[in-house]
């Protein structure tokens, strides 16, 4: 557990945070103390938990949806939180899905393009609109979600997904290089399988028994598990020393 101030005055803003791992590390963020963007999803209406009303309540959390699929879904959520944030210490670009199993030989144009405008074209659009603002706040720091699937390729029907990942993981130890002058560390989270509803919709049971045997540690990761690496590498007085870096948590999957 982190010291419920390591945060305290620091802004934080987290893509993808309406569920799963996302919704997690907004939690824990503000546990420590920080005033959090919370990116909710597409579309306003999800039930979301108490604990991001309360927060959005008492002003320590702003709720924001956004559809960062869509041309400029990425443009207009920077341009609301810029409106909302004159500084940004950390940004999480944790929004991303396959979006559906797409086979090569059938992939369409439109299902590309789809793919890589959320999880590869809207990192990119939502770090360069926000690069001011995380300057400005002199030690800033990025963390940016890939997968697994980026180093393994994944499985059928998600080239596009896996591919854009290990985009993501090398347009990141680009920036760390680029933004070192100006304070700003860089790194990445490659959660492995995860149980959470993106294998509820893109795997079966069956499917996810066989890589939970195939796991040294024996059991699929949670969001628990992976959120405080999003804190680690977020905070200055533990990683200060750490930019460019891929921290994978997959309870041992790459090593069988």
């Amino acid at each position: 557990m982190f010291h419920p101030r390591l945060f305290e005055n620091r802004n934080v803003v987290v893509t993808g945070a309406g569920r799963g791992i996302g919704l997690e590390v907004a939690r824990q963020f503000l546990d420590c103390g920080a005033k959090v963007i919370v990116h909710t999803g597409r579309k306003p209406g999800r039930d979301l938990p108490d604990f991001l009303l309360t927060a959005e309540s008492e002003r320590r959390a702003l709720l924001l949806n956004a559809d960062f699929s869509a041309v400029g879904g990425a443009a207009q959520f920077a341009e609301d939180t810029l409106a909302f944030f004159d500084k940004v210490d950390v940004l999480v670009n944790n929004a991303g899905t396959m979006l559906g199993r797409f086979p090569a030989a059938t992939l369409t144009d439109a299902e590309y393009e789809a793919v890589v405008r959320l999880n590869q074209t809207s990192v990119v659009a939502l770090t360069r609109a926000l690069l001011p603002a995380l300057k400005a706040a002199g030690g800033a720091a990025i963390v940016n979600t890939v997968s697994i699937s980026a180093l393994t390729g994944g499985s059928p029907g998600s080239s596009i997904y896996s591919a854009s990942k290990a985009f993501v993981a090398t347009y990141s130890k680009a920036l760390a290089r680029e933004l070192a002058p100006d304070g700003i560390r860089v790194n990445c989270v490659s959660p492995g399988t995860i149980e959470t509803d993106f294998h509820e919709r893109y795997s079966s049971r069956e499917k996810l028994e066989q890589t939970r045997k195939s796991i040294p540690l024996q059991r699929l990761g949670t969001a628990e598990d992976c959120a405080p690496a999003y804190l680690f590498l977020a905070a200055p007085s533990l990683s200060g020393y750490i930019t460019g870096q891929v921290v994978e948590i997959n309870g041992g999957q790459l090593i069988c």
